[in-house]
């Protein structure tokens, strides 16, 4: 089934809201400040420090903050989490946000009532207060894209297509036989989209603009109150994390891996997401 799929993608497929204030700017890719630390394979990390009040915290959500479930939609949130991140965000004068693959709405619909600063879909959305950044068009050819990858998914059970807005994830958590399948038709579907990149994760591929990435919506916030001055720690577990632990490293911070992934630039580690939310006391 794999190879005849396979083969019919490559030979069809190979040939936001208005700011309510000013807006926030995403920054572009800064290569000096992603390459500040290579990766480090094999390297023994420390688990982090304790929390202190000087930190600006930054935390991924799936796979780090929550534990992964098997769609993006089924994600448990622990009844106590939004009320402990309210107040560590009271203790850090504010300075804590959320740094996501998810979008802005999802986010806020997972941890609501809360609303902290975030940024989502890998820092191509990013809130600040009452100012977010501008909507991202989407491409006609986006949605064409998206109805194939649909019609794929209806015909190999398990496969989860997400809409993102601007970007489609094509998971395979719950087909990991259809690996092979989803990248292919990825990788097939990328030279239709000018401008965007292919983002791999943890049994998932994205196609998503390639503005922005999480590295540049953390040195954002960085240069501004209340997080700028403070020092930055960002805790992740995946591949989109990289350029955020990056830029958190030539800052002189505290960079934290979540899970058992070597090829990683971060400087400290943690088992899994209870040892996160047991690390911030939630």
């Amino acid at each position: 089934m794999r190879f005849t799929l396979v083969y019919d993608l490559h030979r069809q497929y190979g040939a936001g809201m208005q700011d309510t204030q000013d807006t926030v700017p995403l920054h572009r890719p800064d290569d000096v400040a992603h390459a500040a630390r290579a990766p480090n394979p094999g390297m023994a990390r420390q688990a982090p420090p304790m929390p202190d009040r000087d930190w600006a915290l930054f935390l991924d959500v799936d796979g780090c903050l929550l534990d992964f479930a098997a769609t993006p939609d089924s994600a448990i949130v622990p009844d106590e989490v939004p009320e402990r991140l309210a107040i560590w965000s009271d203790r850090l004068c504010g300075a804590l946000a959320l740094v996501s693959g998810r979008s802005l709405v999802q986010l806020d619909r997972l941890f609501e009532p809360l609303r902290l600063p975030a940024a989502g879909l890998h820092g191509l959305e990013r809130r600040h207060g009452d100012r977010r950044s501008e909507p991202l068009a989407i491409p006609l050819e986006l949605l064409s894209v998206y109805a194939q990858a649909q019609r794929l998914a209806d015909a190999w059970p398990g496969i989860f297509i997400e809409d993102k807005g601007a970007a489609v994830a094509l998971h395979w958590r719950r087909a990991p036989d259809a690996e092979c399948v989803l990248t292919d038709f990825a990788s097939a579907a990328l030279p239709r989209l000018p401008g965007y990149r292919l983002q791999h994760g943890d049994h998932v591929v994205e196609l998503r603009p390639a503005m922005a990435d999480k590295g540049n919506a953390i040195a954002a916030f960085l240069d501004e109150a209340p997080f700028a001055g403070r020092l930055p720690v960002f805790a992740g577990d995946d591949l989109t994390d990289e350029s955020g632990f990056a830029v958190v490293n030539a800052r002189g911070g505290i960079s934290v891996l979540v899970g058992a992934r070597n090829d990683s630039a971060a400087t400290h580690a943690l088992r899994d997401p209870a040892a996160v939310r047991a690390w911030i006391a939630i």
